[in-house]
């Protein structure tokens, strides 16, 4: 079955675009008064995004999008090579701002795509960077069919003073099936 027919992705779009509509029919998709909650995530090809923008509407809460100084490469295999070079490293990269209205929030929604079986090293910097002592985190997490792997273990070893609550785990894996099957089409011979 191909993401396409995924009722998981369809619900996720679904909700994105009667939010889009919605926050259309007010005029703006920022909160008119300062959120205590904040949607913070990192996302390399956009499904993360997408379930960020969802949770930002539904709580009115306040967006922050985590980006490293230093840009991954824009190829899927580069960024997967260089991914597994910083968890085996353990390397956290700079980041390219920080989430100053994070201290007035409680509560702090965090997206992310699982890399290599764990949480990229983007959001142990974006951890390393905030004190999350007496907030609660909520994760949301992307993967391409490896679920979210020990990613809790990294967010609690990471936000050790933050009340981690169970999140939302999805498995949005286009990129890696678009590609699997445009290389087996090309294998077929079908293509000249």
């Amino acid at each position: 079955m191909t993401s396409d027919h995924d009722p998981g992705r369809r619900n996720v779009m679904a909700a994105l675009v009667a939010g889009s509509a919605q926050a259309a029919a007010h005029g703006s998709e920022t909160p008119a008064l300062p959120s205590k909650t904040l949607v913070a995530y990192f996302s390399r090809s956009g499904n993360t995004r997408v379930v960020a923008g969802v949770i930002q509407r539904a709580r009115n809460a306040q967006l922050f999008e985590i980006v490293p100084s230093a840009a991954y490469p824009a190829d899927y295999l580069a960024t997967v090579a260089q991914a597994r070079k910083e968890r085996d490293a353990g390397f956290e990269p700079a980041l390219a701002s920080r989430a100053t209205h994070l201290a007035a929030c409680d509560t702090l929604f965090l997206g992310f795509p699982i890399w290599g079986e764990t949480a990229p090293a983007v959001i142990r910097a974006f951890l390393a960077a905030h004190d999350l002592s007496g907030k609660t985190l909520i994760p949301f997490i992307t993967h391409g069919g490896y679920g979210p792997g020990n990613s809790r273990a990294v967010l609690a070893r990471h936000a050790p003073n933050a009340h981690l609550r169970e999140g939302f785990v999805i498995e949005m894996d286009q990129e890696r099936r678009t590609m699997e099957r445009v290389t087996q089409w090309l294998g077929s011979g079908a293509a000249p």
